[in-house]
């Protein structure tokens, strides 16, 4: 197959435009008129109409089994105030009398303009189990009968960092915060088989069935044609067990999967140091360029909104509290060097500058035992940094895997009330990009897909319009080096550098074509474009016109 007529940007330095690309039995065989040249009555050529073509993006931070069961919840991002919450449970509990807990997602943390509680819901839908998670996917807010059937209405142990929120009357409020607390609403909602990979990290409990992982397939696959349709052929998960990849694995045997997939393992702080074990077991069984494992993912706090991103002093409107630590730092520091032994990539959840500079010492506590290496160790979101961490950040070549669609008031989340849980002084600090860049750091663009929307272009217009905060400079990323984050950089995060991220003679068949010229389109008019068509391993694996 050949693509003509079109603008290439490679993302190759060495030669980083061209206007044709040839690819067969899944790799690049040719660009430019080289390509033209193997035109024959046997090749199918694609007419690019003069849009640009690039290697196909790569999400560097996703829930993909998550994302694509959530596809069929009720939707609630942008639904505001009382008569729109209640119209919308209401009209989606009327269409889905089957649903055991009516789940939404989206749904903002200022809705009511304050916290939901359990009666809130119980006015809208008294006689069915709600809830209500977050954006952000670290809150949720149930009604009294999710309470009740899921056994947390008078409280329930929860890790460090996790929360049921108690009210005055000895009850739960409604508000669920972190995982764990969320756990046991959900499982009544039959997605804990789906959920355990960031619930717990383990495989299900009992032991999934063929008919289990059958019945899980359509949410699997869900997700899957959700990121081809935005041009993904490479998709980093950031929850993860066994049973994940053997659901995309039983789609890999059936010709089914349709992009390339790595899964962690999921280490949580309540599981024993022996059982990083099983990520070198996923390793070994899982380590090609369609499925692979070789990493381990881990929070390290929670999210600024409520409260739960550890900070390096007081929240503004909370004196005293700064968040806990979902690791102590030396029980941090030995997992860090267990994992190192073993070979393994460590990513970890950090988003206030206390949790990231927790997770910097656990990575140099990794030096400290076993030397410098070519780790490229990660941390992801980094909504809050301390300045001096940036060079330790350099110094240990960790990546920084940052969403462009996570600063307030650049897509979707509002600036406040995120921004007013940040000390004034220190917006200069927060959402950093092009400071990192400057200062030599490796970037991977990614969505958090379900807790953003998935499309990268309209991350990348996001990157190129956000705003600049008082007393901040201005993080804006050319649009060159936001592609380079999508795609190169999303490929030197996982060791793939040398295969994929490019389009260059040798290098992997992934390439997505958009609709027009993004280098022709105003920075705010980058989100209007979309996908033609998007090419995995060779095969077309999505096609707008339908002639695929």
């Amino acid at each position: 197959m050949i693509i003509v007529n079109a603008r290439v940007l490679t993302m190759d330095a060495a030669a980083p435009r061209s206007h044709a690309v040839a690819w067969s039995g899944g790799r690049v065989v040719s660009l430019g008129d080289d390509a033209l040249a193997l035109r024959s009555g046997d090749v199918r050529v694609i007419d690019a109409g003069g849009a640009t073509v690039l290697p196909g993006f790569i999400e560097s931070h996703l829930h993909l089994f998550m994302g694509g069961s959530e596809l069929a919840h009720l939707q609630l991002l942008g639904v505001s105030g009382e008569a729109a919450l209640a119209k919308a449970i209401r009209d989606f509990a009327a269409a889905h009398p089957e649903r055991p807990v009516i789940v939404g997602q989206g749904c903002d943390y200022a809705i009511y303009g304050r916290s939901l509680t359990r009666h809130d819901l119980d006015a809208i839908l008294p006689d069915r189990p709600v809830c209500l998670l977050a954006a952000d996917h670290h809150t949720a807010w149930a009604n009294t009968i999710a309470l009740e059937r899921s056994g947390i209405l008078h409280g329930g142990r929860v890790g460090p960092g996790n929360e049921i929120v108690m009210g005055a009357d000895g009850l739960a409020t409604g508000e669920l915060r972190e995982f764990e607390a969320k756990a046991p609403v959900l499982r009544l909602a039959g997605e804990s088989r789906i959920m355990a990979g960031i619930a717990t990290g383990r495989d299900p409990v009992p032991k999934p069935t063929m008919n289990d992982l059958m019945a899980d397939l359509p949410a699997m696959e869900r997700g899957l044609a959700h990121c081809a349709r935005h041009g993904f052929t490479s998709l980093i998960n950031m929850d993860g067990n066994r049973y994940t990849l053997e659901v995309l694995d039983h789609l890999r045997k059936a010709g089914r999967l349709t992009a390339r997939v790595r899964v962690p393992y999921h280490f949580r702080n309540d599981h024993a140091l022996d059982e990083l074990a099983e990520a070198s077991a996923m390793h070994a069984d899982y380590c090609d360029d369609w499925l692979s494992s070789g990493f381990v993912k881990m929070f390290m706090d929670g999210v600024v909104d409520s409260r739960t991103a550890v900070m390096t002093e007081d929240y503004p409107d909370k004196p005293g509290w700064r968040g806990e630590p979902l690791h102590e730092a030396r029980r941090f520091a030995e997992i860090c060097r267990e994992a190192d032994r073993r070979g393994l990539q460590i990513a970890v959840h950090a988003i206030g500058d206390g949790a990231v500079k927790r997770v910097l010492d656990g990575y140099a506590a990794q030096v400290e035992a076993h030397g410098h290496r070519d780790r490229r160790n990660r941390i992801e979101h980094i909504e809050l940094i301390d300045r001096a961490d940036i060079q330790r950040m350099k110094a240990m070549g960790v990546i920084a895997s940052i969403q462009p669609s996570h600063a307030p008031g650049a897509m979707d989340f509002p600036v406040f009330p995120t921004m007013n849980l940040i000390a004034r002084s220190r917006w200069k600090d927060a959402y950093l990009a092009r400071d990192l860049a400057d200062h030599g750091i490796r970037l991977a663009f990614a969505s958090d897909w379900p807790v953003a929307d998935i499309s990268p272009l309209r991350s990348i217009a996001a990157a190129l319009t956000r705003p600049v905060y008082d007393g901040a400079s201005d993080q804006r990323l050319g649009l060159n080096a936001i592609l380079e984050a999508y795609t190169l950089g999303g490929a030197f995060a996982t060791h793939c550098e040398d295969r994929k991220g490019m389009l260059r003679t040798g290098y992997l068949a992934d390439i997505v074509m958009l609709d027009g010229d993004i280098e022709a389109v105003a920075p705010g008019g980058i989100a209007s474009l979309s996908v033609a068509m998007t090419i995995c391993g060779g095969m077309v694996v999505f096609d707008r016109s339908g002639t695929a």
